[in-house]
Order: C-alpha cells, then structure tokens, then sequence
C-alpha cells in the first residue's frame, strides 16, 4: 500500500539530483538510500548505539568507525542547526541569572546587559 511521507525541499532536491543521474524513480532514489541506511545499521563495522553514545557526549566521536562518524557528524549537524526546547530554557535561566546569553548573527557574543538593552 503507497503512503504519502511530507520531506524537506532540500532532502527532495538531494533525492531528485541524485535519481536523476542514477536513473531511478524518486521513490526508487528513496527506497535505495532506505535500504542503504538498514544495511549500515545491520552492519557489524556499525554499530548505531556507539552513535547515541557519541551524540549524548557519553562517548568520543574519535572512538567511532569512519561510518559511525559520518552517522554522528549528520545528526550532530542537525541537533545543531536549530536549538531546542532544553536550550532556549537554558539560556532563559543564564538571562536571568546575569550571564552571557549567546550569540549575534554576526557571531558577537551577548551578555545580559546588551540583551536587555534591546
């Protein structure tokens, strides 16, 4: 049975390039690339509980195989683009406490006082 699945423009441009010059259907490009990550993960060089491991900073990303790192470095990459619910409080607590707050578009960091100027 065929069921709809909503993916970001930008992993739908990855998925129409590359079905493209591999002359496979968009849904083929989608189910290859499934049946890829499966066979990583069932892998005996792979092993995704290193990976959790590593992005819970319960383990060294150094200590990962190079598939185990690429695996990571995605996620860690993503985690990182956008911040959470954990960090916005986090940062809510270190406002309100005096510290610094984070950082500009620009990169410069904010500290309380500028922050509470704006």
């Amino acid at each position: 049975m065929a069921q709809s699945v909503k993916l970001a423009d930008d992993v739908m441009r990855y998925v129409r390039k590359e079905s493209s010059l591999q002359s496979r259907s968009v849904a083929g490009q989608i189910t290859h690339w499934i049946n890829i990550g499966r066979a990583i993960e069932q892998s005996p060089a792979f092993d995704y509980a290193h990976v959790s491991a590593a992005l819970e900073a319960a383990l060294s990303p150094d200590d990962l195989t190079a598939e185990e790192q690429e695996v990571w470095f995605a996620q860690f990459a993503e985690d990182m683009a956008e911040p959470g619910d954990a960090e916005h409080a986090f940062f809510a607590n270190r406002k309100q406490l005096g510290r610094g707050v984070g950082m500009t578009d620009a990169g410069e960091l904010v500290h309380q006082a500028s922050a509470a100027k704006e």
